[in-house]
């Protein structure tokens, strides 16, 4: 009897493996075709290589560069009540749900139910008497159900943890929503900045000129100035006077900008006084780029986390060409007739237990062609990570260009401005005299305007340089340890039984 048991066995573990082997479907050769960038492989240009490459990276509160209080609390005030970031936010608690969701699926569900009937049995011809003909009675029944997916291919897991690191991307991306929007604080500040500069500038350029038309009102009632003077002299205000206005329009406008970034309404900006900014900070690099931009910079991030999802992902997908075996029990108690609760004593009882397996046999090339889908989309979150860095390091590139740039233009404004003082104050000064006439005094006033004004503008733009740098470089936003391992990265070469993925590791969380 034992000898006929074992042959029993025998064949039932033999049958077990065929159809094991049999329901294994081939995945053929369907894998991901686009390869990962290296960083540390990326010419980084003549840009990068000549800058001072001695700074750390940037701290999270790097417009505290600018010295400016008012803008400090700006930013605060910003970055706390942006509906941008709140958005941003609200998506990252709905991804850590999603991702609470798929990890309750490695673990046993238990389920309930109960059911309390009150029936009514009629007595006619059609039922017949019966027992229960002509009364009432209770049915009553209630059971607990019990299943646990044993995931021995890592199909649950590997799906848990691509919604984790999904959520992580989401995680990335609300950093890099806070960078952008500081960014954009910063800059609308220094516009802010600069319309006052500006409206200096024109204000004293309008002054000049309404005493330059008051002289040569003296001198033509003097008998030595004529009406040609006078008309020179009164042309250009109303146009310095428009100047004035577009300026003094320029500053509301940012008022109104800011107040917006800030997530309240235009009445907020109101309070906003004069910025004053002044940057000696100096603007040099990191001397470990590129090879730690990729955890710097939150959008490098997110795309790093897209690439592990993805992998995890390919995971799942080859995980469903293998069979699975789910364990499932079940206890029930039924009775009917009796008074409300006498089927929780009654020995009316049921169960269940015992495994379910379940395997591929012929989908008609539906997991092959799903396979190559999340294939696909492995190498489009690839392609986008590829495409992010070189992007970034493009743009850090520019700005170092633009900074070197800016600072020979500042050098340069500051001696035009000098020299444009140096010919209007000689102009005016002979035109007072009599030894020169008016015409010379609005070329050089011209001059000194066009030198003023492209002064003003270089100062702004090296000052929003810096930002734009900050930016390339992440920020201080986010920092290496919140990506991905590098292993994270690739989908299993091997798909091992009880969920072990031989070829790559799970990332760390």
């Amino acid at each position: 009897m034992r000898s006929r048991s074992f042959s029993y066995a025998a064949y039932a573990a033999v049958l077990t493996a065929f159809l094991t082997i049999a329901g294994c479907a081939g995945t053929g050769k369907v894998a991901p075709q686009d390869p990962l960038k290296d960083a540390a492989t990326l010419d980084v240009g003549n840009a990068i290589r000549a800058a001072n490459a001695d700074a750390a990276w940037p701290g999270q509160e790097w417009w505290r560069a600018y010295r400016d209080p008012q803008l400090d609390a700006w930013i605060t005030r910003a970055t706390g009540g942006n509906p941008t970031l709140a958005m941003a936010a609200a998506r990252v608690r709905e991804a850590r749900e999603e991702a609470g969701v798929a990890r309750s699926a490695l673990l046993p569900h238990v389920d309930g139910a109960m059911s309390l009937q009150r029936k009514h049995w009629p007595e006619n011809d059609f039922y017949g008497p019966g027992y229960y003909g002509g009364t009432t009675t209770w049915d009553n029944t209630a059971g607990l159900s019990l299943s646990y997916d044993l995931d021995l291919w890592g199909r649950d897991d590997n799906a848990a943890e691509r919604a984790l690191d999904v959520a992580h991307v989401r995680a990335a991306d609300a950093r890099a929503a806070q960078l952008e929007l500081e960014t954009n604080v910063v800059r609308a500040y220094i516009g802010f900045s600069q319309a006052f500069a500006l409206l200096d500038i024109a204000q004293q350029t309008l002054a000049q000129q309404q005493r330059i038309a008051d002289l040569a009102e003296r001198r033509l009632k003097g008998g030595i100035g004529t009406q040609l003077e006078v008309s020179q002299a009164e042309t250009p205000l109303p146009e310095y006077e428009r100047q004035v206005d577009i300026y003094q329009e320029e500053i509301e406008l940012a008022r109104h900008q800011l107040a917006a970034l800030a997530g309240e309404g235009p009445g907020a900006g109101d309070a906003l006084t004069r910025p004053t900014l002044a940057l000696a900070t100096p603007l040099p690099l990191p001397s470990s780029l590129p090879a730690e931009l990729v955890g710097h910079r939150p959008d490098i991030v997110a795309a790093r986390w897209m690439v592990a999802a993805q992998a995890r992902g390919i995971d799942v997908a080859k995980a469903e060409f293998y069979p699975n075996i789910n364990l499932a029990a079940s206890l029930t108690q039924t009775f009917a007739g009796g008074a409300l609760l006498s089927f929780l004593t009654s020995k009316a009882t049921g169960y269940t237990f015992g495994p379910a397996l379940s395997l591929p046999i012929f989908e008609g090339g539906r997991l092959r062609s799903q396979l190559g889908a999340v294939s696909a989309q492995y190498d489009v979150a690839v392609d986008h990570y590829d495409a992010t860095l070189v992007a970034a390091l493009k743009d850090i590139a520019d700005q170092v260009v633009r900074v070197r740039s800016l600072d020979t233009q500042l050098e340069a404004s500051g001696r035009s401005v000098a020299a444009a003082r140096k010919n209007y104050d000689l102009a005016n000064a002979g035109y007072k005299r009599g030894l020169t006439d008016y015409v010379n005094v609005l070329i050089a006033q011209a001059q000194l305007l066009r030198a003023q004004d492209g002064e003003a503008r270089v100062r702004a733009q090296r000052l929003a340089a810096y930002a734009t740098l900050t930016s390339a470089l992440g920020g201080g936003i986010d920092d290496p340890s919140n990506g991905p391992q590098e292993t994270a990265l690739a989908p299993a070469k091997h798909i091992g039984p009880f969920g072990s993925s031989l070829g790559a590791s799970s990332s760390v969380k």
